[in-house]
């Protein structure tokens, strides 16, 4: 899940960075990022961070012995409280491509303990999942789509459909595209996406039975609305 970040780079060529290179844009502030994150979660959007993360993953239903994932998962937050669903028997893991976030997030991992889970996370890129073909029950994308150019996205919804097996979910949150956007939300700094441009692209990439709806930001709040989508693999 991605918070405003002042810090944002592209991942470099370098050999740390290998084959994970991505055209999308990369956070990769760890520790530093949790901090702000709280800081704008507490202060500017009164709580809507956590409260997004709730409805996420009540819409998406994890089940005991299933196997998630969470694509561009920052520091881990979500996954790790996706986890504790998925016990007894089940997994999460957390791909990212930066790779301070993926530190932050296994020394997280590290101090919380989930029984009968298994959770890993990995540097790794959406259009490159490190995974077999149909092999997950249930994908987050939470406030990183806006972070991808459109062919991107197509290829990396491409790989989510891939992974997943049929009937498997799909739960996407975004922020509504800065033309959508009112009050002080009209201010924050990061992107968005139009909600009818991601319908399309699932139902490109083979999607069905796409279920949307609207997080309303807190009255006064910087936090924009986030638009929701529920899709399940054809």
């Amino acid at each position: 899940m991605h918070s405003p970040a002042r810090h944002r780079r592209r991942h470099d060529s370098s050999r740390e960075a290998g084959e994970n290179a991505t055209k999308g844009l990369v956070l990769n502030d760890g520790w530093r990022y949790d901090l702000l994150g709280w800081f704008h979660d507490t202060f500017s959007s009164r709580g809507a961070l956590r409260k997004l993360r709730q409805r996420t993953i009540g819409l998406a239903q994890p089940q005991p012995g299933e196997q998630a994932l969470d694509v561009g998962c920052g520091t881990g937050t979500l996954a790790l409280d996706v986890a504790r669903y998925l016990s007894p028997g089940g997994g999460i893991t957390g791909v990212d491509p930066g790779i301070q976030q993926i530190a932050r997030a296994r020394v997280k991992a590290a101090r919380r303990h989930v029984p009968q889970v298994s959770i890993e996370f990995k540097v790794g890129v959406i259009e490159r999942l490190p995974f077999p073909d149909q092999t997950l029950d249930v994908v987050f994308s939470t406030l990183m789509m806006h972070h991808l150019p459109t062919p991107l996205k197509r290829q990396g919804l491409a790989e989510i459909a891939r992974v997943l097996r049929p009937g498997g979910r799909l739960v996407i949150a975004d922020f509504a595209h800065k033309q959508e956007r009112e009050g002080r939300a009209t201010r924050f700094p990061a992107g968005g996406s139009h909600l009818h441009d991601l319908e399309a692209l699932l139902q490109d990439a083979g999607f069905v039975q796409l279920v949307t709806e609207e997080a309303r930001p807190p009255r006064l709040s910087a936090f924009p609305a986030v638009n929701i989508v529920r899709a399940y693999r054809r």
